[in-house]
């Protein structure tokens, strides 16, 4: 099997003998994710069923730590799958070195007080774009932050009326690190601006593969404040 990148896609050539012919088979790895909603992210059984009629067979539906599922689609017929899956309400995305969709909380002060509708304008805004290395970006519709911002490169977390950015979180490993407050009491006009800003200038300027915290150390944090307020 060979995998590796296309458009922003995983490809993966897989080679098969049947009755002594060799048929190369290209597929696609696509990552599969909901709508955020009040309750969290969830699939229902009529979601469930359209993913299980389209992904390749013998292949297995991998579940990540984004909330999403990844699935193997025969390129011949992708344009078709995405179509049926777009139909079931069913967010596609690409998988690997890209941005993923939003982290966030399961709203549970409500779709109004725990900003909702603003965190699906950015979760449409920043999900699946090539970076150097895949970026977690978290939103907490309250200080409780049950989606766990800290943990994560990026996070937004709403206080009342204003919003508060976090960067830097990363919690893999023995020594974890916890993201630190980049800007604080922002409007929420300012937030979606703020974020695309942090996202552009990693794109651009981060060395290699290198990871957004080693990025945010090299680069420095009154650095990165000062391009983002500007």
């Amino acid at each position: 099997m060979t995998q590796y990148r296309v458009g922003g896609y995983t490809k993966v050539e897989i080679k098969t003998n049947v009755r002594e012919v060799e048929k190369v088979m290209s597929l696609r790895k696509l990552a599969l994710a909901t709508p955020l909603n009040v309750g969290g992210t969830t699939f229902n059984p009529e979601q469930l069923t359209v993913i299980g009629s389209i992904v390749e067979q013998g292949t297995s539906i991998e579940v990540t730590p984004f909330k999403q599922l990844y699935v193997l689609i025969d390129e011949l017929n992708l344009t078709e799958a995405e179509n049926k899956l777009a139909s079931a309400g069913i967010i596609v995305l690409p998988a690997g070195f890209v941005t993923k969709n939003l982290q966030a909380c399961n709203f549970c002060k409500g779709e109004e007080e725990a900003g909702l509708p603003f965190a699906r304008r950015l979760d449409e805004v920043v999900s699946g774009l090539d970076v150097p290395t895949p970026l977690k970006i978290g939103y907490a519709g309250c200080a409780l932050g049950t989606s766990e911002p800290l943990s994560k490169d990026i996070s937004v977390v709403k206080m009342r009326d204003v919003y508060d950015i976090y960067i830097g979180g990363d919690v893999k490993g023995i020594k974890p690190v916890f993201a630190q407050l980049l800007l604080a009491s922002i409007s929420e006009e300012r937030v979606i601006p703020v974020v695309q800003r942090l996202i552009a200038y990693y794109q651009t300027n981060a060395k290699g593969k290198e990871k957004f915290p080693k990025f945010i150390t090299r680069i420095g944090f009154d650095k990165l404040r000062e391009i983002v307020s500007a």
